[in-house]
């Protein structure tokens, strides 16, 4: 049985389409795409592929302006050209068939460590811990071609939020509310960074509190390549370096902040309980999914 739909109704394309263009609305609003920057889609098929067209403002989309594509970029339907960027969106989709929607845009806080070329630290904000993990960076090519929508490769097994080195961010997900909120999640986080910095840095959690937010993560059913790989420091920014080596690009340093802690992977963490699993603490998954549950009604 194949897991799309043959096509969607037209009834449900359209709503598909209204989605896409209040997800531009909201893009633009938030200032992650000036002018005609940035790029949404939706997979309603086995082979078909809504997107949003070159051109145009995401704040002012509507749904007659969409255009559909196939898996390879071949222009199905549409009055208007598809954008230019949609063999980004297509690659991610193809290797990751649980995904069907992608919002790639410039949102500027997370672009700054796109330019800077500045790892993203962790062990810092829990909700961040929890409901990211760790941003890899995908290396630099000339946006628009196959070699550019490559760079993303290494990296899609274990993450669902990218940065595009010296361009923007791409986030992906099974709606299209969700590829935009983990968007808007990063450059929230990037902005207090930044705001910390001019205070004066950060700080990081300890090892104890380390553990305590990914034995969390865990217990809530979250994946993080954190819990698989056995020489991966918590904090180091190590999770994707076999990714860094498959695209021959360096790994992302902390530069603008103190370097991290190094904590041992978290396979073999130093305090466990008695089956051998870190000790979680229950007021705080309690905290942070009241957090989650208030955020998801507002």
């Amino acid at each position: 049985m194949n897991q799309y739909h043959p096509l969607f109704t037209n009834a449900e394309a359209r709503t598909i389409k209204e989605e896409i263009c209040e997800i531009g609305r909201r893009v633009y609003t938030k200032g992650f795409a000036a002018a005609n920057d940035g790029n949404i889609s939706y997979r309603i098929g086995e082979n078909e592929v809504l997107c949003s067209p070159t051109m145009i403002c995401k704040g002012f989309m509507k749904p007659e302006d969409i255009c559909m594509v196939d898996l390879d970029g071949g222009q199905l339907a549409g009055i208007k050209k598809r954008t230019s960027e949609i063999l980004l969106h297509l690659t991610i989709m193809k290797h990751r068939p649980d995904v069907k929607a992608v919002v790639h845009c410039h949102p500027p806080h997370a672009t700054a460590f796109a330019v800077a070329r500045e790892a993203i630290p962790q062990c810092v904000l829990p909700e961040i811990e929890v409901f990211m993990g760790e941003v890899p960076l995908a290396p630099y090519e000339t946006p628009g071609g196959q070699e550019f929508a490559d760079t993303v490769v290494p990296f899609l097994k274990a993450t669902n939020t990218i940065i595009l080195t010296n361009h923007g961010t791409v986030s992906f997900g099974k709606t299209l509310e969700e590829a935009y909120w983990k968007t808007e999640i990063l450059d929230a986080y990037c902005r207090i960074l930044i705001l910390a910095k001019e205070l004066g840095g950060i700080t990081y959690l300890n090892e104890q509190k380390s553990r305590e937010l990914l034995g969390l993560k865990q217990k809530l059913g979250f994946d993080d390549p954190r819990f698989h790989l056995e020489n991966c420091d918590l904090c180091g920014n190590s999770a994707f370096r076999e990714g860094y080596k498959a695209v021959d690009a360096p790994e992302p340093q902390t530069c603008a902040f103190e370097p991290p802690p190094s904590y041992p992977g978290y396979l073999q963490p130093p305090a466990s309980g008695s089956n051998g699993s870190p000790q979680v603490n229950e007021a705080l998954v309690q905290a942070i999914t009241d957090q989650v549950l208030a955020a998801l009604k507002g």
